[in-house]
């Protein structure tokens, strides 16, 4: 079993940034790949950025590549994405989820998820 908290999410102008943490519990979590979706209102949940459990292989969207940057500090069982940039379309609930599998680019199919952390990103 693996739990997971985010946090770090708010309000921020565009242009801003914000760094986003999922601390993860459970003793897979820092042998498991990782990954951030996100679901805005009205929309499907999509994929963002994922990384590897040693984090040699990170994958993003092309809609927040360059953007955004996906790491993890497996001593702390913390991942981040770190996001700058912002853009109002990034507005969304963000989502840390774990997968106990390999890591797939643009894969929604992970077996534990936090309760997601709001971003809001005003223009």
């Amino acid at each position: 079993q693996v739990h997971l908290v985010e946090s770090g999410g708010g309000l921020v102008q565009a242009g801003g940034s914000l760094r986003l943490s999922c601390a993860g519990s459970g003793r897979t979590f820092s042998s498991s790949a990782t990954g951030w979706l996100r679901q805005a209102p009205g929309k499907e949940r999509e994929f963002v950025a994922a990384i590897s459990w040693r984090g040699a292989n990170t994958y993003y969207a092309d809609s927040v590549k360059g953007r955004f940057t996906i790491s993890r500090d497996n001593a702390k069982n913390t991942v981040y994405l770190q996001m700058n940039s912002l853009k109002p379309e990034d507005t969304a609930v963000y989502y840390c989820a774990v997968r106990n599998g390999p890591i797939i680019r643009g894969t929604l199919t992970y077996d534990y998820w936090g309760q997601g952390t709001q971003v809001t990103v005003s223009s």
